[in-house]
């Protein structure tokens, strides 16, 4: 808030304002006159009396001058006055908003500090984040390439196992053996994929190898020339066909597909063996001959 001038001051104002002027006036008016006192009787041992001193002439134009040279320094100097009482208001005015911007500055930095810890302790938090997702990424990369080790050998052992599968065996899973890569290095399948692959065809084996498969084929007989026989798979190890001539003959998985030989002795037995698969006869024990490779 401004301050108001105390008595005091205005006092003073008003004493220096007369003091300035009394003597202006006093040049303006002149000296007054003196009025010359009667002759007293002096005794006669006294010294005659000094005759009176000549009065100045009053210059009545220089005490104009002074006084308004008086009254525009009195102007002046009342002018700075309230130029300083507006300043001090003014001041005061300003300093009370300076104080208030400067509090709200220091919120603010205070604010801003906090924020500045906060994100110092989350870029540290994130650090070490960033650092254990490193060493887990590397775990997995390492993981990746054992996982990729392996898959590389269940394929060629999957080929391998093909191979030795039945012919209507191998053109059933034809489409699965397919999708296994010529070069596992630069084949952008997946491994999730690959894996996939190959459990879908091991699951196939597995279950054609634990059913007894009657299937009609075509091989060649005695005479050289291609007949339709009935074979009788028993799981992927072994099978026996019988043709129309009752010619008979024992099949077994090699190492580049299944190898055939004539077997006329058993001809009954595996007809007996076709016939109770097919419900043709009732159930019995068939011996028949089987080599464990």
């Amino acid at each position: 808030m401004p301050l108001e001038p105390i008595p005091w001051q205005s006092l003073l104002h008003r004493c220096v304002i007369a003091v300035a002027l009394i003597p202006a006036m006093a040049f303006a008016q002149g000296e007054p006159e003196v009025t010359p006192r009667p002759a007293e009787a002096r005794p006669a041992t006294e010294v005659a009396e000094v005759p009176p001193v000549a009065k100045k002439p009053v210059d009545v134009a220089a005490n104009a001058t002074n006084l308004r040279d008086a009254r525009a320094a009195m102007g002046k100097w009342i002018e700075t006055q309230q130029i300083i009482s507006k300043e001090t208001r003014d001041w005061n005015q300003n300093k009370e908003i300076l104080a208030s911007r400067i509090e709200v500055v220091k919120q603010e930095s205070i604010a801003l500090e906090s924020k500045i810890k906060l994100a110092e302790a989350q870029a540290s938090e994130s650090a070490q984040k960033k650092s254990e997702l490193l060493t887990e990424n590397e775990k997995l990369k390492e993981q990746a390439q054992n996982l990729a080790s392996t898959i590389n050998l269940m394929e060629r052992d999957v080929q391998r196992i093909l191979r030795r599968a039945p012919e209507f065996i191998q053109a059933r899973l034809k489409p699965l053996a397919e999708r296994i890569p010529a070069d596992p290095a630069t084949t952008k399948v997946s491994i999730a994929e690959r894996f996939q692959n190959v459990l879908g065809i091991l699951n196939d084996l597995n279950k054609a190898n634990n059913e007894t498969t009657v299937n009609f084929e075509v091989r060649n007989l005695s005479d050289g020339k291609p007949s339709e026989v009935r074979v009788l798979y028993i799981g992927l190890a072994q099978a026996y066909y019988l043709s129309a001539q009752d010619e008979a003959g024992i099949g077994r998985p090699g190492p580049d597909g299944w190898v055939w030989e004539p077997a006329n002795a058993i001809a009954d037995r595996i007809r007996l063996a076709l016939d109770v698969i097919a419900s043709k006869q009732k159930p019995a024990f068939v011996a028949l001959p089987v080599k464990i490779l």
